[in-house]
């Protein structure tokens, strides 16, 4: 055979690879919007939950009349509690889908199937990664475009390139953590969707989601900095309130990027390491 029959055959098949792992990613994101569509009942449950905590928040900004001076902008402080209220509800979502995706093979009885499917983890991990972000954006603009509204919000000075490219980054810092934290309910279904709500609910205190940081406890105060959410709240803030543009917003986005490429690298690895003790003990078994 030669060397260009080689390069072909080399060719057609790393292209066709690659085109089964395209394949997969948009079947796993089609098979979330299955689920989504199962269960349409509570995500509006869920959703009108999330929308009228954060009109609660909003109230309690407009019922105390402060206007701190850590609000960028000159904004009114209600402004200033529902973005927090608004991102954190974002960033939320998407680490409970992703941190979730294992109960929910598993109560769907697949995640047997899925685990010894043909197909690289990354491949699985960036379908579900891909929908969870799809997901949030629309709740998220659907709840910002409601409370703008109900609030009489003022959006005039608001940068809306940088809160998307926050946005953005932001989601993939949170994803690294959410992969972290899908690893308990692999290894243990009955309390590994508790461990990743108390993780979750450790990341709403330190973030700064309702308050500065600077309230914390000086000791509890340095894990803000290593939370992705802190980071994405701050900028987006600025972002909201103060139009400040992308180059403005260095330190915030370094912040960021610095969080995505610690917890992306580090959740996969013991996302991998989880999956292969999982099978070598026989955990993907369906359980309730």
């Amino acid at each position: 055979m030669s060397v260009n029959e080689n390069r072909i055959r080399g060719g057609t098949r790393g292209g066709g690879r690659l085109g089964r792992e395209l394949s997969a990613i948009r079947a796993f994101i089609l098979r979330d919007l299955d689920l989504t569509k199962r269960y349409l009942g509570w995500d509006i449950v869920w959703l009108v939950y999330n929308l009228i905590n954060a009109v609660i928040i909003g109230l309690i900004g407009l019922s105390s009349g402060a206007a701190p001076e850590h609000v960028p902008g000159g904004q009114p402080y209600v402004f200033y509690l529902l973005i927090g209220a608004v991102m954190w509800n974002y960033l939320a979502v998407l680490f409970i889908i992703i941190a979730e995706t294992v109960a929910w093979e598993r109560w769907e009885g697949t995640l047997e199937y899925t685990f010894m499917a043909p197909i690289h983890r990354l491949t699985h991990l960036f379908g579900v990664c891909a929908y969870a972000t799809i997901y949030g954006v629309i709740r998220t603009i659907l709840m910002l475009g409601i409370l703008v509204l109900a609030f009489h919000l003022d959006l005039s000075q608001a940068n809306l390139l940088s809160a998307l490219v926050v946005l953005i980054i932001g989601s993939f810092a949170m994803v690294g953590l959410g992969l972290i934290a899908a690893v308990a309910p692999l290894l243990s279904p009955e309390k590994g969707a508790q461990a990743t709500h108390i993780l979750l609910a450790v990341t709403l205190l330190v973030s700064g989601v309702y308050y500065p940081i600077s309230v914390l406890p000086k000791w509890l105060q340095p894990a803000a900095y290593v939370a992705p959410a802190y980071w994405a709240l701050v900028a987006e803030r600025k972002a909201f309130l103060g139009g400040v543009p992308l180059t403005q917003l260095g330190p915030e986005l370094l912040g960021l990027v610095v969080s995505g490429l610690v917890f992306i690298p580090l959740g996969y690895a013991i996302f991998a390491w989880g999956e292969r003790y999982a099978k070598r003990v026989g955990l993907l078994k369906r359980s309730g």
